[in-house]
């Protein structure tokens, strides 16, 4: 997401959502606001603190979503020695993990070393079964399943065009535009994703969610102009992730929570279903984030990731995707390491940020999403880390420089600690057999 997201200034887009919203009829009870504080779907994105945790877990109170299944086995995430401190350094400052939970209103952190826990904690009223809403962090588990649809001969090559799946932007400014260049965020069309523009282009497409229009966030999309030539340069578009959905929907006949269950919830072993928001009720899933799910499976998503992408024995992704949708492609300059934004040292792949190969982070990658969510994954220390969330504006440089500068702790901390496991197996040995629960 945008790095450069203002931290106030959201009422505009509430302006926007607010009669939609109040038409849809998907506001939380009297009751369920009183015992959970659950704010409303207008102000989502400007809730004041005392509202944002009960609503981002609870998104499916507030919008219509479809649910995405677990299977009969679960992926287990054994325990190991725990991280008793995890110090580290911020702004010429030494701080430690309650402060980090507490200056950034952290609802939970899962550490996972070889897929072992090594860290849990919850906070802002989130349990083991709390389902907390993804926000951008979808984004990666979008570009994931097309790679799974490549795979499978659903797509036959990302370097198609997009009209060869969505003939509704024949004649567009996406004539041209490959799903690569939408993977990599570098169409070419013009798109303005500030939230604190009632005209944005972002607030367009959430005001076609609030009036629950199916097909409206295509039709709106199909009408932008072309700003620059494809695959030239970099330019952050939330509306092209939902139309990257639709593009795997296109081609596997299929919704994105079934197409996910499929191919990784049920299969790898998540524990818990999970639940997506919907551009409309019973429409298209909101590809561009809004995904809901456990600490635990969003800890077991990383670890798919980390292992190499295989399920319930055999490979999901084709040889090769992972580290080439982790990384910036030589061949694509504008989305190369400090490339992204003045004063930005990450660079892009496939819907990932990937962090700059220098310690302690070298090829490292992470999902995001505004308010803080994260996944980080650092291959080389065998590492997974998830962080919820609940920052006071969508996007804060202070607080997300000091997420990094955590992670980079938690590598350390790790690192003198005991030895205390060997590395297991990329596909654990025994699940756990849900079939007669």
């Amino acid at each position: 997401m945008l790095r450069t997201f203002c931290s106030i200034g959201l009422a505009s887009i509430a302006a926007l959502l607010l009669a939609g919203a109040a038409a849809l009829g998907h506001a939380p009870a009297p009751q369920a606001q009183a015992a959970e504080k659950i704010g409303d779907a207008a102000h989502f994105l400007m809730l004041p603190p005392e509202e944002q945790p009960a609503s981002y877990r609870n998104t499916d109170k507030l919008f219509p979503t479809r649910v995405f299944k677990r299977g009969l086995t679960v992926y287990p995430l054994p325990a190991a020695e725990p991280l008793a401190a995890v110090p580290y350094r911020f702004a010429g400052k030494s701080f430690g993990l309650e402060d980090f939970m507490k200056r950034n209103r952290v609802g939970g952190l899962l550490v996972l070393e070889d897929g072992h826990v090594r860290l849990e904690r919850y906070a802002l009223g989130n349990t083991e079964t709390s389902r907390w809403t993804s926000f951008s962090v979808g984004k990666s588990i979008v570009s994931t399943l097309v790679g799974a649809a490549v795979k499978d001969g659903a797509i036959a090559s990302i370097e198609e065009p997009v009209t060869q799946y969505l003939p509704q932007l024949r004649g567009s400014a996406y004539d041209g535009t490959t799903v690569r260049n939408l993977l990599q965020m570098s169409s070419g069309v013009k798109w303005n994703e500030d939230y604190t523009q009632p005209g944005s282009d972002i607030g367009k497409m959430l005001k076609c969610t609030a009036d629950d229009k199916p097909g409206c966030i295509i039709d709106f999309m199909s009408k932008l102009p072309r700003a620059a030539p494809p695959g030239t340069v970099f330019n952050y578009n939330s509306g092209e992730t939902h139309l990257i959905g639709l593009i795997v929907s296109a081609a596997t006949h299929k919704h994105l929570t079934d197409y996910l269950s499929e191919k990784m919830w049920a299969r790898f072993g998540m524990e818990s279903d999970g639940y997506w928001v919907l551009e409309s009720t019973n429409g298209a899933e909101m590809a561009a984030g809004s995904l809901s799910m456990t600490l635990r499976d969003y800890g077991r998503f990383g670890e798919f990731i980390r292992t190499g992408g295989s399920a319930g024995g055999e490979r999901v992704l084709p040889a090769g995707w992972i580290a080439e949708a982790t990384q910036p492609r030589a061949d694509s300059p504008q989305i190369g390491f400090g490339k992204l934004e003045p004063g930005d040292p990450t660079g892009y792949g496939y819907q990932w940020w990937v962090l700059p190969h220098q310690a302690p982070y070298s090829g490292a990658f992470m999902a995001e999403g505004i308010f803080g969510q994260y996944i980080y994954i650092d291959p080389a220390a065998h590492l997974v880390i998830v962080v919820w969330s609940a920052w006071p504006g969508a996007w804060i440089d202070a607080n997300a420089e000091e997420v990094v500068d955590f992670f980079g702790g938690v590598i350390k901390a790790l690192k003198s600690s005991r030895p205390h496991l060997a590395h297991p197996p990329v596909i654990p040995p025994a699940a756990v057999d849900r079939s007669a629960m």
